[in-house]
């Protein structure tokens, strides 16, 4: 399944005023793709749900999402480069990203076809970089394939910020390698073992690159200094 096609880079991370960046190739600091999409989307939700558990009860959540997030990606990469995948905490939190990754393992990687990066590094210098979860062929399509842990299924309109993750992996991917990747396959399993997948491309696609592209016009209006050395 594993096919050794493009060489991707190790990215270099640095932290800086609270923000995540990569060295690009010309050694100069560009935002991740989560950073943009964090500094340009609308927070008010998750601000209110904050205020509203407190913020000591917010953070437990999170990292323990975090926590099962980390444990499942892991088994998924190891079990598609063919290694041993079962390593998990024995403890509540171990056990049930055990699960969700054997649900994903078991039924949900079916139509993955071949896989030509796993956590691969990604940029477009001078704009933004990042890691993609999975590289490779979905469906008999060149495709991003993004793995999703989550507490409930969400709804398609609640992941917009996933798709544009998505899109913006996709462009770099084929701006660094001349591909025509223009598909994103999403695969969620959340805490009751439920699956489910969301998949895009061509027309649906192209509009996601354009919300992307408005997004990092966006950022460099504010941040444009930022990062810079």
């Amino acid at each position: 399944m594993f096919k050794n096609k493009y060489s991707y880079p190790d990215l270099v991370r640095v932290e800086k005023n609270d923000v995540r960046y990569y060295r690009d190739s010309q050694e100069n600091l560009v935002p991740s793709v989560t950073s943009i999409l964090s500094a340009t989307g609308d927070k008010s939700g998750i601000d209110a749900w904050k205020r509203r558990v407190g913020a000591k009860a917010a953070k437990a959540v999170v990292d323990e999402a975090t926590t099962i997030g980390t444990a499942v990606h892991l088994a998924i990469e190891n079990y598609l480069y063919g290694k041993e995948w079962e390593h998990f905490t024995d403890d509540k939190i171990g056990l049930l990203s055990q699960q969700i990754a054997k649900r994903f393992i078991d039924d949900c990687l079916n139509d993955i076809d071949e896989v030509w990066g796993l956590e691969s590094g990604l940029v477009v210098d001078g704009l933004y970089a990042g890691t993609a979860d999975c590289i490779g062929m979905f469906k008999g399509k060149p495709t991003i394939i993004d793995f999703k842990t989550a507490k409930k299924i969400k709804r398609k309109d609640w992941i917009e910020d996933y798709f544009l993750q998505g899109a913006a992996y996709a462009n770099a991917h084929n701006v660094m390698h001349g591909t025509q990747i223009k598909s994103i396959a999403i695969l969620m399993v959340d805490r009751d073992l439920l699956f489910k997948e969301f998949f895009i491309s061509d027309a649906e696609f192209d509009s996601y690159t354009d919300k992307w592209k408005k997004r990092i016009i966006g950022y460099y209006k504010v941040h444009e200094v930022l990062g810079r050395e």
